[in-house]
């Protein structure tokens, strides 16, 4: 039973209705229907979580997210991530998330993971920490290459977000799972599962409605939009680690 994640993933599906987002979801056949797996999602979005998500919903699975530990204390946030048996992570403190996670993959959930750990200002993939392919050979599960685009266009950093009705396409696609050896090299295996994930990202841009005028800030620069580079990007994230150690040691 799932008394909390149940509610809530319906009260998700009638904000997307309202919103009249329309979705493009490919490989959920991909999700298995039993045993665990680490589905590795691209983070361009807030809303990521509840995108990510959708693909296993046919099958009736759910997938326990790695969040930051902040939302689990949050007074309306906190409740709902706990009761929907989420993980919370320390970035300072990865040890307890990590065996948190590798026990919920044991017991046959799906984990879900950003391996970006932060979200893109580029909209490009950013650098992978290679957590995602350890716990995955850890628990002997595989990884399910997850990718979604459009999403950014509705909320996002550092541009208004756009909750009412404004009929964005969201395309989500679920790859094959990628099967590790328990001793295969860490950061080949994590390079892979990048490779994996940029060729689905890659035919999910060529396949998407085309952005035009205002809409070019949510394109990649590589792709002739407007959105910072990666460069830019990295630069604009390491401003806000700073500001963010400056608050709490200044």
């Amino acid at each position: 039973m799932e008394p909390v994640y149940r509610p809530v993933i319906h009260a998700a599906k009638t904000l997307f209705f309202l919103q009249g987002t329309r979705f493009t979801i490919t490989g959920e056949e991909n999700v298995p229907r039993t045993g665990g797996a680490v589905m590795a999602i691209n983070h361009t979005s807030y809303l990521d979580f509840m995108y990510a998500g959708l693909p296993a919903w046919p099958h009736r699975r759910y997938v326990r997210f790695m969040a930051k530990k902040s939302i689990f204390v949050h007074g309306v946030a906190g409740p709902l991530m706990r009761g929907m048996h989420h993980i919370p992570v320390d970035r300072h403190k990865g040890g307890e998330a990590f065996r948190l996670a590798v026990a919920a993959l044991k017991a046959g959930e799906i984990v879900g993971v950003f391996p970006e750990a932060t979200m893109s200002r580029s909209f490009e993939l950013k650098e992978f920490k290679p957590g995602a392919v350890k716990m995955a050979q850890v628990a002997g599960v595989p990884v399910l290459p997850t990718t979604i685009w459009g999403g950014h266009r509705v909320w996002t950093k550092d541009h208004p977000k756009r909750m009412g009705r404004a009929n964005i396409p969201v395309h989500i696609a679920v790859g094959e799972p990628i099967v590790l050896e328990r001793r295969e090299d860490v950061t080949a295996a994590t390079a892979r599962v990048k490779a994996a994930m940029q060729a689905q990202l890659d035919v999910q841009q060529a396949a998407y409605p085309a952005l035009t005028g205002d809409e070019l800030v949510y394109l990649p620069a590589r792709l002739g939009g407007t959105a910072p580079t990666l460069e830019a990007s990295h630069e604009a994230d390491e401003q806000d680690m700073r500001r963010t150690r400056d608050k709490f040691t200044g």
